[in-house]
């Protein structure tokens, strides 16, 4: 039987990985996006298995029309991956204008949090799957990126507090590390003056070509939205290419 999966940020990047290992599996992929355009070139080339909603994820209506569509279409929802997600704002927190933190936090965090709270009944019946895309930064401080940061910390958290008190949905959240990315493209381009120092890790990270495709983490967060299991790594926040999760590489 496939599986029944909620994608969010799912147009481009690590989302768009994610996205094609699921079909690549044959999972029913219900793809959640802003950018209606390069959902619709992946529903034309996969028309039985991914279903597009376009749509910004601080809607609440949003996922709720995919939960729905999943149970319509389908009968269940046995997995949600929440991987939408921005940077901004990239100023040091002396500089900081709360309105900017509150919409970055609406966007990484409250979605997610709408989104777990809405999807948990139907992923009770399921024994289903929680996947968070989180960040190195959540748990290392870089110039600029208190915001970020700590959005993906409470993410982390989130996840944790989800394990301890659903048993039967198994949660993780994920660092991704490195990847080749339009947000990249932007810590490059935009961002130089506020990071200070640290931005020239980013730009020696391109220039001794480190970069991961999206492809590396996304087949790991697609495979652990697929079949991830195990007390050992229920609730964790891990990287990408944790050694506790061989199995799903």
């Amino acid at each position: 039987m496939s599986s029944v999966v909620i994608l969010t940020g799912a147009s481009r990047g690590i989302g768009l990985a994610i996205a094609k290992q699921l079909l690549a599996k044959s999972a029913k992929v219900i793809a959640i996006a802003r950018s209606g355009a390069a959902l619709e070139e992946n529903a034309s080339s996969s028309p039985d298995n991914f279903f597009p909603i376009v749509g910004d994820v601080t809607d609440p209506a949003v996922i709720r029309k995919a939960v729905d569509f999943a149970i319509e279409k389908f009968g269940r929802v046995d997995s949600l991956i929440l991987n939408a997600g921005v940077l901004e704002p990239v100023k040091k927190i002396a500089d900081a204008d709360v309105n900017e933190w509150k919409k970055c936090f609406d966007i990484n965090f409250f979605s997610v949090v709408d989104a777990v709270s809405y999807t948990i009944p139907f992923l009770r019946k399921t024994k289903g799957r929680i996947v968070m895309t989180s960040s190195g930064a959540s748990v290392t401080n870089y110039t600029a990126w208190g915001a970020y940061g700590s959005t993906k910390a409470a993410m982390n958290h989130l996840a944790g507090s989800i394990a301890n008190e659903e048993p039967d949905i198994f949660t993780i959240s994920i660092a991704p590390g490195v990847v080749a990315t339009d947000m990249q493209v932007k810590i490059r381009e935009q961002f130089g003056q506020d990071m200070d120092s640290d931005h020239r890790k980013f730009m020696d990270l391109l220039k001794n070509k480190k970069l991961l495709e999206p492809e590396q983490p996304g087949s790991v967060l697609a495979n652990l939205g697929l079949t991830g299991s195990g007390e050992q790594i229920n609730g964790k926040y891990l990287r990408w290419d944790s050694d506790l999760l061989k199995e799903y590489l």
